[in-house]
């Protein structure tokens, strides 16, 4: 096969071409890269957090994006769309655009097999650099896992591990709370066979 060289693009050309596009893609420091489409567990589980959320705050100084919001991290040059966003007080645009958002107080993503790696660990570490960022959390959608993130001060952040249908999340920079049962509502986890289960199948 004939190497193709990679092509930079511009944020301006980024931001053009998605508009025109079917699908969505990332944008990371010059890179376009396409978003793999959700599972019906991933929406499941994003709309529950997210309904809870917005059905919580519909009193309070708080505002509740979906996916379909982008946001842009300034100093790692990254485009992205995360599942669910909390942001404190009135929103901050980017070039006075409405669909990019630039201070998410809390960010929640829903992990697939694919993404888990990124997510933890490079999206987590540019999602610090936002000066508004005080909380993260990572939903497993094989299991019943989430690891929560909250900050207690600069450069210091808290990890807590749910992994009980029992147990409750409890936001640390924001007064919310959702049962583990109702954020993994509907959700149909698969089963996975056990070598002998095969091998008497194949049998």
């Amino acid at each position: 096969m004939e190497a193709t060289k990679q092509r930079y693009y511009t944020p301006e050309e980024y931001l053009e071409l998605e508009e025109a596009a079917d699908y969505k893609s990332e944008y990371i420091d010059g890179q376009i890269i396409p978003m793999a489409g959700g599972t019906a567990n991933h929406n499941r589980i994003a709309g529950n957090f997210y309904a809870a959320l917005n059905f919580a705050f519909r009193q309070q100084d708080y505002e509740v994006f979906n996916s379909d919001m982008r946001l842009w991290i300034p100093k790692r040059r990254i485009y992205t769309y995360p599942d669910v966003m909390v942001v404190a007080g009135e929103p901050e645009f980017f070039n006075n655009r409405t669909d990019i958002i630039l201070n998410p107080q809390v960010i929640v993503e829903v992990l697939s097999k694919s993404t888990k790696g990124y997510d933890c660990e490079d999206k987590f570490e540019a999602y610090r650099t936002i000066d508004s960022f005080q909380e993260y959390l990572l939903i497993d959608q094989a299991r019943i896992h989430v690891e929560q993130y909250s900050k207690t001060a600069k450069k210091r952040w808290l990890m807590r591990e749910y992994d009980e249908e029992d147990e409750a999340i409890s936001l640390a920079s924001i007064s919310f709370q959702i049962s583990l049962q109702d954020l993994y509502n509907k959700v149909k986890f698969e089963v996975v066979e056990s070598e002998g289960d095969r091998a008497n199948v194949e049998e």
